[in-house]
């Protein structure tokens, strides 16, 4: 992300919005504290202090800015995230607590059916990956095992 965001040949201006995705939960894994992506170097050198980021990771309290985060699902799992693509327009409204994707319904059903199934990945075979990959829950549940829930599995 890092050398992406700071090479100067990235097509972005203050009023794009960057998103980071699997970084949740499932993704990372683990949901690491990844999502205070910086302002990319070239916009940083001009002046720009903020502009919109969006992404299913988490970030430390200390961080500032106009962030989004713990996009649920997660692009991991075939969350919205997985469907953003460069160039795509992405409306935020805070008061109405809302973000869309502005792409037609059409373009998203085929973006959807190009996602890879989500499998189990290799390290995730076997032990405490395993059971960490096959029962960890969504930021918005909580990023605990689904049989540690008050109602069980």
């Amino acid at each position: 992300m890092t050398l992406r965001v700071d090479d100067p040949a990235l097509d972005v201006t203050a009023d794009d919005v960057l998103v980071l995705r699997n970084a949740g939960p499932k993704g990372a894994p683990g949901m690491p504290e990844a999502g205070y992506l910086p302002i990319p170097k070239k916009l940083a050198r001009a002046g720009v202090k903020d502009m919109v980021r969006i992404s299913d990771a988490r970030m430390s309290g200390t961080a500032f800015g106009t962030i989004v985060l713990h996009i649920t699902p997660e692009s991991a799992v075939g969350g919205p995230l997985g469907l953003v693509r460069n160039g795509d327009m992405i409306r935020l409204d805070v008061a109405k607590r809302s973000i869309d994707l502005l792409v037609d319904e059409a373009e998203l059903e085929k973006r959807r059916a190009a996602l890879a199934p989500a499998g189990t990945p290799d390290w995730a075979k076997r032990g405490y990956a395993h059971l960490f990959n096959e029962t960890i829950l969504q930021a918005d549940e909580g990023c605990d095992f689904d049989f540690m829930s008050a109602k069980g599995k």
